[in-house]
């Protein structure tokens, strides 16, 4: 075998065992848990807070209802008839299910050219950005979960127009994040986290 086969193989080999590790920690329901497991995401959510403002369970609790903190999570699939694959639903991706336009903004406006949705540390980075403009926009104050979140759902022109208020599934689902938001905030004080 020559050594540029030999070279080409090794490095084939090596290319495809480097991909991240996207997959979800165990035991959502347990901040300590999370924070246990993936001591990464604290560092990156407490970066976020001091930058943005926005509290690390605020961070937390969003990222679980958009992604269950699966790194490469997307939307499903549309099928036209039930079996001819029409696209994705959105073009949303990573941790924070951030679309494709929304990511190319933040990622101009914070300077953060390179930044990737499926790293922990730019999804929380995008979140603690985009919450911010929400409360500097329409005056939602960075640890209200609830708020934060529909704003974040439905777009800040959305939430300014109401569309929400139509969505009574959305309502509840963002009143889970609310209530999740506080589970997790009262579980990072019980292990010394928050």
């Amino acid at each position: 075998m020559s050594s540029y086969l030999r070279a080409a193989l090794i490095l084939l080999l090596v290319a495809s065992c480097g991909g991240g590790n996207f997959s979800a920690p165990r035991n959502l329901d347990d901040a300590c848990s999370i924070v246990s497991q993936r001591p990464e995401y604290l560092k990156a959510m407490r970066r976020t807070e001091r930058r943005w403002g926005v509290p690390v369970h605020v961070q937390m609790a969003t990222i679980y209802q958009e992604s269950k903190f699966i790194g490469n999570a997307r939307t499903p699939f549309r099928y036209a008839l039930g079996v001819i694959p029409m696209g994705r639903q959105s073009s949303a991706y990573g941790y924070s299910q951030a679309l494709d336009n929304t990511w190319d903004e933040y990622r101009r406006d914070a300077g953060r050219r390179s930044a990737k949705r499926d790293k922990i540390a730019d999804a929380t980075d995008f979140m603690g950005w985009y919450m911010h403009g929400t409360y500097e926009k329409l005056g939602i104050p960075k640890n209200d979960a609830q708020n934060q979140y529909l704003a974040y759902h439905e777009g800040r022109s959305g939430f300014a127009r109401g569309s929400h208020n139509e969505k009574s599934w959305l309502l509840r689902v963002a009143a889970d994040v609310a209530t999740r938001s506080e589970i997790y905030r009262q579980q990072l004080i019980a292990c010394r986290k928050g």
